[in-house]
């Protein structure tokens, strides 16, 4: 297992939880880390997504309530979450390997397994 993510759970609306990602095998402290996310019916997407030299990215939906973060000497990468609402209900899937091009943020090709967040109104 390369990504093993873990964090997930229930949560009211307004409340936080923290998503933690622990990363092994081929994957290096210099990989992209990423969290993106599946909600039902929805189509997977970017939410964060950090560089080894701390450069960030965040999608609208997000910004200012999600933190990513990542400790590369212990090859992990967290994402705290604050304020949450109902539409951040998803699968989130901790992500590695990907790239920023043209100014566009991209996740990479190594996913972990996903963890479920549910967030009640």
């Amino acid at each position: 297992v390369q990504l093993q993510a873990s964090g997930g759970g229930l949560v009211q609306a307004g409340g936080s939880l923290r998503l933690s990602c622990a990363a092994s095998g081929s994957i290096t402290s210099a990989y992209v880390m990423a969290w993106s996310r599946q909600g039902p019916g929805q189509q997977r997407e970017l939410v964060a997504w950090i560089n080894k030299g701390g450069e960030t990215f965040y999608a609208d939906s997000v910004k200012g309530r999600l933190t990513i973060s990542r400790d590369n000497a212990a090859m992990t990468v967290d994402l705290r979450m604050n304020n949450l609402k109902p539409e951040d209900t998803a699968v989130y899937y901790c992500n590695a390997g990907g790239y920023k091009t043209g100014g566009h943020y991209y996740a990479g090709p190594i996913w972990g397994q996903g963890t479920q967040v549910t967030v009640s109104s």
